[in-house]
């Protein structure tokens, strides 16, 4: 319904009332104003627009070193040397995880060196069925929380740290050997044909496929202890290396994938260390 307007009283009019009425909003925003004015000099500072931002740190996270310009409030929940930029090590590119170099050179995250010395400590080498025995579960998520942290903790089963080696491997965003086309990988008969193929496998990727390769040549010169061939450790490496092989149109299986992989994986161990 329309608005009704009451008629003037005393001779007020009603444009009287409304310039009085605007008046008074006038004069009470003012009164606002002026008082924020004193409150925000009192704090000491004025609060500008979104452009007017002054960085006060810039954290960056290097590849060898970790988190650069991390300020000091911050350390105790975010480790200056973190094992990744995330707050996971596992299914994370290897790009943003902390490195160091193996034995032979490769740039690998630090994460899987910590994992291989605990390994070998813990008389892994000659441990029977390793790689290949499932540890019990209910001890995995607190040894994946330990390791997010970048520690191994105390007691750890080794067949549990194995088989976490092995699923670091299979959780990455894209496998070590994804580059590949499935006619490359099946078609590694010789010598010659798996080194001409492992060397087109991007830098990054290739560092992991050569410290992989020789951890498994190191379990296999134990095979007299461990019982692990080099078929053996091949075969329950390869599922792992690969989460589609190539950009191939074509869905694998597991065991179709595995058995695409696997003569590679063995060919390269057999005859390792990869030139």
């Amino acid at each position: 319904s329309p608005l009704i307007l009451p008629a003037a009283r005393g001779g007020v009019s009603v444009v009287d009332m409304v310039a009085a009425a605007l008046r008074r909003s006038l004069l009470l925003c003012s009164s606002v104003r002026a008082e924020e004015g004193t409150g925000t000099a009192a704090a000491g500072m004025q609060i500008g627009q979104p452009t007017e931002v002054r960085h006060v740190s810039h954290v960056t996270f290097d590849r060898f070193v970790g988190f650069l310009g991390l300020p000091a409030d911050l350390e105790p929940e975010v480790p200056r040397h973190a094992p990744s930029a995330s707050v996971s090590v596992f299914g994370v590119s290897p790009t943003s995880m902390q490195c160091s170099f193996d034995k032979r050179g490769n740039s690998v995250p630090t994460i899987l060196l910590t994992m291989q010395r605990k390994l070998y400590l813990l008389g892994g080498l000659q441990a029977e069925g390793v790689f290949r025995i499932n540890a019990d579960n209910r001890q995995e998520q607190h040894v994946r929380e330990q390791l997010n942290r970048g520690v191994v903790p105390d007691g750890v089963d080794l067949h549990c740290l194995a088989g976490l080696i092995k699923a670091w491997f299979r959780e990455l965003p894209s496998g070590v050997l994804d580059s590949l086309t499935p006619e490359q990988v099946m078609h590694c008969n010789t010598e010659e044909e798996c080194s001409r193929v492992a060397s087109i496998v991007p830098p990054v990727e290739a560092a992991l496929l050569d410290w992989a390769i020789n951890l498994m040549a190191d379990v296999v010169e134990h095979e007299n202890y461990n019982k692990m061939n080099a078929r053996n450790v091949a075969m329950v490496f390869a599922p792992n290396m690969t989460q589609v092989i190539g950009n191939s149109t074509y869905v694998f299986s597991d065991s179709q994938a595995n058995h695409m992989t696997y003569p590679f994986i063995y060919s390269l161990s057999f005859r390792w260390p990869i030139p």
